[in-house]
């Protein structure tokens, strides 16, 4: 199965720029690669934060440039949506029985499960009680093979100064609730932080984090204020088989200086 990622695309109306960076021109670049090179893809995911204040505006333009895309998208909210503007421009993208942007899809590989921790006026993650339960019968139903969890923020600490309070506010209700899945989580998947970043979790789970493909940071893990910096548009290109799950980062034009020979082995 193969799923791409986009993250933190921060639409805005045409040809407003944040933080030095067109979000517009970045994501239509990343689109035309895509449907140029990944239309055997099986779903596209988008983690949050798709336009920068949920304009009405980005999100017609974000539903004109996703109207190409030859597969499955599956769309989610951050801190930086609008749940309301979003749900009129996205009425068929799926919601749980109290308006959250949640849902699963069941695969050979096991369930993907689509998580909101969307709150308004919030700039960190939330996931209650009401979350919580949607979640538990989510896990309850997936069956004996791994869960693949998509979300905006980190439910993790994920050790970065900027992001030290504005991190998921649920004082790790979130990771217990996955790490007590019997069949285990097979990785997390996340966006929020505008860099690349992996790692496994206390509770021994692998998480990874897409690149910005609007304004990302100069990384700098131990400063509270680090710099912004704009950089190519990107994606990432996510295999779920029978080896496993693998993420590769891509970057939109890229200057090739040779190629490669053919190496043979062993």
């Amino acid at each position: 199965m193969k799923i791409i990622q986009i993250t933190d695309t921060h639409l805005m109306p045409s040809g407003v720029v944040v933080n030095g960076v067109d979000p517009e021109t970045q994501l239509r670049a990343a689109a035309a690669d895509i449907i140029e090179k990944h239309a055997d893809a099986d779903l596209l995911v988008m983690t949050g934060d798709l336009c920068n204040y949920g304009d009405p505006e980005a999100y017609d333009m974000l539903r004109d440039i996703l109207a190409p895309m030859p597969f499955e998208v599956r769309l989610m909210l951050g801190n930086h949506d609008d749940r309301g503007n979003f749900i009129r421009a996205f009425p068929e993208q799926p919601q749980d029985a109290n308006g959250y942007i949640q849902s699963f899809k069941d695969t050979e590989f096991g369930r993907l499960l689509f998580l909101d921790s969307h709150e308004p006026h919030v700039i960190g993650g939330i996931y209650g009680e009401d979350r919580l339960e949607w979640l538990r019968t989510a896990l309850a139903g997936a069956g004996d093979l791994p869960v693949t969890v998509f979300i905006h923020h980190p439910p993790m600490d994920i050790g970065i100064a900027h992001f030290e309070h504005i991190g998921m506010h649920d004082d790790g209700a979130l990771m217990r609730a996955l790490a007590a899945h019997p069949a285990g989580i097979r990785h997390i998947v996340f966006g929020h932080i505008h860099v690349p970043m992996a790692g496994t979790s206390a509770e021994g789970i692998a998480f990874s984090s897409g690149q910005a493909c609007a304004h990302r940071f100069i990384t700098d893990i131990d400063i509270p204020d680090p710099l912004w910096t704009g950089g190519l548009p990107c994606y990432r290109i996510i295999k779920l088989d029978a080896l496993g799950l693998r993420a590769y980062d891509v970057e939109v034009g890229q200057v090739a200086t040779d190629r490669a020979p053919v190496c043979e082995g062993p």
